[in-house]
């Protein structure tokens, strides 16, 4: 029999990264702000969060990112002048974002990286299960990842990872899971985990992208993990001792995602991703593929 295990609440999302890969624009502006069309890029990590069912939600942040506070917070100004102005299409989307999720936010300080912001967490989360998001990884509304991994969490305990798979010369990229199959075509079990390896060390194709679903021993494991790749805190070291020894917060799974995935870390994506979305907005898609077939055309 299945056993039932606690439902799940609260998301953190981590958000003090400096976003260098995108100076100058990032110099004043935090990268999490930076607009997939015509919605910050963060706002669609907390809608994602909200349709899986957590709507306490709670934002790593660091130096220079009060604008992502701002955004989810009131403005009376704004939301009075779209008022005088008859403007309800507007206001409602002002207002959409501040309704969405009871927010809240810690600062990182000092950025000794995912574990360390995930760390931040812990006098917040306390002793229940908890989601984390990151910013730069944007999931398909269409392809509800999250809900699924918290579906497995609820079924097995422990902690489940999102796994994805990639070319083999894609993998140092990425930290990288040993699998093992289940019952289920879509989850696997995870035995060993690594950060970021060479091709050739990589014990599979299976690459981790930025969502998870996390037991709370974690953050006892994390405060006793030595930074690791990059002079850093890795996430991944801390799961690792997970998936080694089940004894200490359960067993770590795996949700193989073959859905849409939009990389805005990284420019080329972040500008594919802004392509395929405004191509399938029903406001801005008919017009914009239509121009976009005419460009392509030309440049042919």
């Amino acid at each position: 029999m299945t056993q039932s295990h606690p439902r799940i609440s609260k998301a953190v999302i981590p958000a003090a990264g400096l976003g260098t890969r995108f100076l100058p624009a990032t110099k004043a502006t935090p990268k999490e702000m930076l607009p997939v069309v015509d919605k910050p890029a963060i706002q669609y990590v907390v809608e994602e969060a909200v349709s899986a069912g957590l709507d306490d939600v709670l934002m790593i942040t660091g130096r220079n990112k009060r604008p992502l506070e701002d955004h989810f917070d009131r403005n009376y100004e704004l939301e009075s002048a779209l008022q005088k102005k008859g403007d309800a299409s507007r206001l409602a989307k002002v207002q959409e974002s501040s309704d969405l999720a009871t927010m809240h936010y810690v600062r990182q300080g000092d950025p000794k990286g995912l574990g360390h912001a995930v760390l931040c967490a812990a006098p917040h989360v306390g002793h229940e299960p908890f989601a984390v998001l990151l910013g730069d990884d944007l999931i398909d509304p269409r392809d509800p990842l999250l809900a699924r991994m918290v579906e497995v969490q609820e079924q097995h305990g422990g902690s489940v990872v999102a796994l994805m798979e990639v070319a083999p010369e894609q993998i140092h990229l990425y930290g990288c899971a040993a699998v093992e199959a289940t019952a289920d075509d879509d989850v696997v079990k995870v035995t060993g985990l690594v950060e970021k390896p060479e091709a050739a060390d990589a014990p599979s194709n299976y690459a981790i992208i930025g969502r998870y679903v996390l037991d709370p021993h974690i953050f006892g494991i994390l405060r006793k993990t030595e930074p690791g790749r990059g002079g850093e805190i890795q996430l991944t070291d801390a799961l690792q001792q997970l998936a080694t020894d089940e004894k200490i917060g359960g067993p770590v799974h795996g949700v193989v995602f073959k859905g849409r995935r939009y990389d805005t870390g990284d420019r080329g994506d972040y500008l594919r991703a802004i392509v395929r979305l405004a191509c399938e907005r029903e406001d801005l898609g008919p017009d914009f593929r239509a121009w976009l077939r005419s460009y392509v055309a030309e440049e042919m």
